[in-house]
């Protein structure tokens, strides 16, 4: 049982192919620079093309002629599952795709401008590629659909007609999951803090299998220190820059976004030359890192309280997965918390779900590999009622 899952871009499509019946990736690739001259296609780790893709089509076409010419055949594809960001409101879970759920697609936009219509174009082109197949759209926002009204309202007028959303659900859903089988525990009895740390980061509060609060809002913006990204600032700094820079808003949320963050601190948003910085004497990188795991440590204690019990801090995605340093700053002092780490457990390199805290420790702390593709495949084939041969 084959599914097709598709993650558009701006000017990109992702693509893995999966056997879900025996939870393996048959194929990966990446159409890249999509509407400039330099667009390549490279599948399973070979640049096929080097041609321009003018849109979205062209560059899906172009995958369908690496499937045909290089394989593997995509006769077993059963589904399309798609990576859509932002469901607002309106979707609590993955749904089948047809023309009206388009239309909502369509009018979330203002949303995630950028986000939603590449989603959106991906879904289009892949239903003119594959008419005869179910599409799948999968919601980054679905998991946190679950937020108590007291955490997902913002105290401003409710005609302003906003709220937290939330961010990283396909993360969330698949790692909390493999995080309660990892410690053997049921999943809907299991209270976890996880970290989903990499060029975006955010954190979530997940009681039971339920998100209960998140560290992203109405955007991705808010939250956690990331790469280009500020995380939350005084609403005030709008006003602030506008009368005394005279920026306009579009230039303080383009700032915000894309040239804040650790770039903003130090001048490296990737957090192996962050670290490399930190090592060389860099002052700036060292403030960078502190208010990083500063900020960090903010929101597990506020999520611990939220919770009032937790068994489970987990660290995924890049940073998270790979950054031991980042890793040890982030918990350093929370021992009574009973949250701690063990040093050569931190320092172990491993792909699959590890224990990183010292044996007995009242919390466990665990990295664990998210996979958002498996997890939109595993949507997609619930969602269109197919089961594989042996259960996942």
């Amino acid at each position: 049982m084959h599914v097709l899952v598709l993650n558009t871009g701006s000017s990109t499509i992702k693509y893995q192919l999966l056997d879900m019946t025996e939870r393996k990736r048959l194929a990966t690739g990446l159409a890249d620079r999509i509407g400039q001259p330099d667009g390549r296609l490279v599948h399973n780790g070979e640049e096929l093309t080097a041609q321009g893709f003018p849109d979205h089509e062209s560059g899906l076409r172009a995958m369908l002629d690496a499937f045909a010419e290089r394989g593997p055949s995509l006769d077993g594809v059963v589904a399309v599952g798609h990576r859509v960001v932002h469901g607002g409101s309106v979707f609590s879970g993955p749904v089948l795709v047809d023309d009206e759920v388009e239309k909502d697609i369509e009018a979330l936009i203002p949303l995630a401008p950028l986000h939603n219509t590449a989603n959106l174009e991906g879904i289009r082109v892949a239903r003119r590629a594959f008419p005869g197949l179910p599409q799948v759209a999968v919601f980054d926002t679905a998991f946190h659909q679950t937020l108590p009204p007291q955490a997902y309202t913002y105290a401003v007028p409710p005609e302003w007609g906003v709220r937290k959303y939330g961010f990283h659900g396909t993360s969330y859903a698949y790692v909390s999951r493999r995080a309660a089988e990892f410690l053997a525990r049921p999943y809907g009895e299991t209270n976890m803090i996880v970290l989903h740390l990499g060029n975006g980061a955010s954190a979530a509060a997940i009681q039971g299998g339920r998100s209960v609060d998140t560290s992203m809002g109405l955007t991705p913006l808010a939250g956690l220190v990331m790469g280009t990204r500020s995380g939350d600032v005084d609403p005030g700094v709008l006003s602030y820059l506008g009368r005394t820079a005279g920026m306009s808003l579009p230039e303080i949320d383009s700032a915000l976004n894309r040239a804040s963050g650790m770039l903003g601190l130090c001048g490296a948003g990737d957090m192996r030359e962050v670290w490399r910085l930190v090592d060389e004497g860099s002052p700036q990188a060292r403030l960078a890192v502190d208010v990083y795991a500063h900020r960090l440590r903010s929101y597990i204690g506020a999520y611990y309280a939220v919770l009032g019990r937790v068994d489970a801090v987990v660290f995924t995605a890049g940073v998270g997965e790979n950054d031991a340093r980042t890793r040890e700053l982030a918990l350093t002092g929370l021992d009574r918390l009973g949250i701690a780490v063990d040093p050569a457990r931190n320092a172990a390199h491993a792909r699959e779900p590890r224990r990183i805290s010292p044996d007995g420790a009242e919390v466990a702390v665990l990295v664990v590999p998210t996979d958002e593709e498996v997890e939109i495949a595993e949507q997609t084939i619930t969602t269109c009622g197919l089961r594989p041969n042996r259960p996942l």
